[in-house]
């Protein structure tokens, strides 16, 4: 069985003054803190969707991922700093020490806060969203834990609701 362990925030949020919409996930990924970078899990389908999202091809380098992120003026975050995890189970995650998001906003240009997933939003809800005056819509998950919706669903709300903002 899988023990707990501590897990801190390890890579900067990525965001400009000109970032127009907030990307809230729970936590990194034990691939992606590996990486260093937000959805470092080969099948996660975050970059293929933000990509269609923003009509350009899908980044492959941490470079060109964050060019991608700032011209398309999506910032991109997690609601937790830190806490105690299994692996990246997010339904283990306890003993959560918030990330500071109202900095982020207070910088920048957002106008709304998207989490992806419903653990994202649920965490959000709870730390976050009585010190951040916006609107946030939680989306269906990138996560291949999500099999429930393909690629081509998640691009589709994915469009539909970030569309609404940038």
């Amino acid at each position: 069985m899988s023990e707990y362990q501590y897990v801190e925030h390890e890579f900067a949020p990525v965001y400009n003054e000109e970032s127009q919409v907030l990307v809230l996930g729970s936590l990194p990924s034990v691939k992606s803190r590996e990486q260093g970078f937000y959805y470092g899990h080969p099948r996660n389908r975050f970059w293929k969707v933000v990509a269609a999202v923003l009509g350009v091809p899908e980044p492959l380098t941490i470079e060109e991922k964050k060019r991608m992120l700032l011209a398309g003026h999506v910032a991109v975050y997690d609601v937790i700093r830190a806490c105690e995890i299994i692996g990246s189970s997010d339904s283990s995650i306890r003993n959560v020490v918030p990330a500071d998001i109202k900095s982020i906003v207070a910088h920048t240009s957002i106008r709304a806060v998207f989490t992806n997933g419903k653990t994202a939003g649920r965490l959000y809800k709870k730390y976050q969203a009585e010190h951040i005056d916006l609107p946030m819509i939680e989306l269906p998950s990138t996560s291949p834990a999500n099999a429930a919706f393909s690629l081509e669903r998640l691009e589709e709300i994915w469009k539909q609701e970030l569309g609404r903002y940038l």
